[in-house]
C-alpha cells in the first residue's frame, strides 16, 4: 500500500503549462511531507511524463476542462508481454488519475478511471515520475 498523493492543480483549465504540483507523502518514520512545485520546478527529464498526464486530460469530453488532479500509484493486471501463447496475467503498477474538471456554466464533476480507462496510466516514465516527486528525499 501506497500513502502517497499528488495533487495537480490548474488555475486556468486549459492552460496546461500552468500548474501548482503538491506531492503528499510519507518518510519511514510516517511523517507526512507536503512539498509544492509550480511548471517551473519539474526537472527536464520528468517533463515528458507531466505531458502524458496532460495528454490524459486532453481527452475529456466537451466541455469539460480538468482544473484538479489526484494522482495515485496503484496495481492493475496486464498480460505479461513476453508469454504470447501462453497468456500470463501479471500486476504492474500503474499511476491512477481522478479528475476534478469545470464546464463554462461553472458546474463541477469527478472523472475517475471508470469513466476514462486512459486515466490509468502504465508506462515506466509516469511511474518513475510518480516516485520522483513522493519518495523521501
Amino acid at each position: 500500500m501506497n500513502n502517497a498523493e499528488i495533487q495537480i492543480y490548474f488555475p486556468l483549465p486549459g492552460q496546461w503549462n500552468k500548474f501548482t504540483l503538491t506531492a503528499i507523502y510519507q518518510d519511514a518514520d510516517s511523517y507526512a511531507h507536503t512539498d509544492r512545485y509550480t511548471q517551473d520546478d519539474i526537472p527536464a527529464n520528468q517533463a515528458p511524463a507531466m505531458s502524458s498526464v496532460v495528454a490524459a486530460l486532453v481527452g475529456l469530453a466537451a466541455p469539460w476542462q480538468a482544473s484538479q488532479v489526484w494522482a495515485r500509484l496503484g496495481h492493475v493486471t496486464a498480460l505479461a508481454p513476453d508469454e504470447p501463447f501462453d497468456p500470463a496475467e501479471v500486476e504492474i503498477e500503474a499511476v491512477e488519475l481522478t479528475i476534478e474538471a469545470i464546464n463554462p456554466q461553472g458546474g463541477r464533476r469527478t472523472f475517475t478511471t471508470a469513466d476514462y480507462p486512459e486515466f490509468t496510466l502504465t508506462t515506466l516514465p509516469v511511474v518513475a515520475f510518480f516516485k520522483h516527486f513522493t519518495t523521501n528525499k
